[in-house]
This record gives C-alpha cells, structure tokens and sequence, in this order.
C-alpha cells in the first residue's frame, strides 16, 4: 500500500490498552521521491525549504513527506485494515506520521543513508566499558570480518564522562551489538 503512494514504511508500532488501542505507522518517501527532491534542488525550483537550497541539509535526512500524504496513506490503508479485519477487535485508531527528525536507525541501509549525521546508539554488550555513544557516523564497514559495523566520530559531540575516559577519537560498533540507534537533530 505504501509503495502505491511513492512511499517507504520506517517503522510502526502497535500500543495502548485494549480500549485506547494506535497503530502508529511511520513513512517517508521512497528512493524516487527524494531523487525528485534532488532535481528541484538543482533545478532552483522555489519554495524549497532555505537549508536544503545551502546544502546544510542533504535531502537524504528528510523524510519528504508532507501532511497530504499521511492523510492519502491513513485513508486507503484504513479502508484496506478494515475491509480485511486485520486488526482484531476492531477498536483502534490509526496514525500515519513522519519519522522526526530523531527518526530510529535500524537497518544497515539507515546508516549508509544516514552517514555524516549526529546519532545516539545505545549497545546490547559494553564497547569500550559503555553502553551508550553520540558521535557522527562517518562509515559503515565490516569488523571482525564479516559482521557490519559502524563508525563514529566521537569528537563531534561532547562525550558524557564514561565516554571522555575510554581516550579515543572514534568507536567502531558492530551492528548485531545495536540495541537502539537514533539521529540526533542538528538545527
């Protein structure tokens, strides 16, 4: 259903009690439609928001999703969930949103996408006596082999303490070792 809009789902969540029960389901455009932004960047199209027109902020960090598309998606889908009674029950209320700027990273494509940005990642084992890294995330590799991993920066962000005594510049993070992973917005 997403794709039929020009949209990729990031994620989505299903909470409340049985009485109060979302179905939160998190979008953004899909390859296509940021290479459309793209081209209006290039193009001078007007409208654009000032920063993407600078390049102080890549249109790989947006999501592109307007209100417009939220409420097209939430419309057919929720025909589509009921129609079908996907959701047992049948009390919920659906939500179509954008991701935010402190959208979640979760698969290896989210962090070659997201290279170069501020992020927070919190560690299932201890990297360096801890658990929790800010950093820019300068490159996706592969430690230990085979395992992907990723690098951060460590000198972009001020460190916690923890962080300042493990005396390094940069960390390299395996990816099964991501227990949770977020942008840090830069405005």
């Amino acid at each position: 259903m997403a794709a039929s809009h020009g949209l990729d789902v990031v994620d989505l969540e299903f909470a409340g009690s049985a009485k109060e029960r979302i179905l939160r389901i998190f979008l953004e455009k899909n390859a296509e439609g940021r290479a459309r932004l793209k081209a209006e960047i290039a193009a001078g199209t007007e409208g654009l928001p000032e920063r993407l027109v600078e390049g102080t902020l890549s249109p790989e960090q947006l999501s592109g999703i307007t209100h417009e598309d939220c409420a097209e998606f939430s419309r057919d889908f929720g025909v589509l969930l009921d129609v079908e009674d996907l959701i047992p029950g049948g009390e919920y209320t659906l939500e179509a949103s954008s991701p935010g700027l402190d959208r979640k990273l979760t698969k290896l494509d989210d962090f070659r996408r997201f290279t170069g940005s501020l992020v927070k990642i919190q560690t299932f084992e201890p990297v360096r006596n801890n658990r929790h890294w800010q950093g820019r995330l300068t490159a996706e590799n592969t430690a230990d082999g085979n395992e992907p991993a990723i690098t951060l920066d460590l000198a972009a962000v001020k460190q916690n303490s923890k962080s300042r005594k493990a005396g390094v510049n940069t960390v390299e993070i395996g990816l099964s070792n991501i227990e949770k992973a977020q942008l840090i917005p830069e405005i």
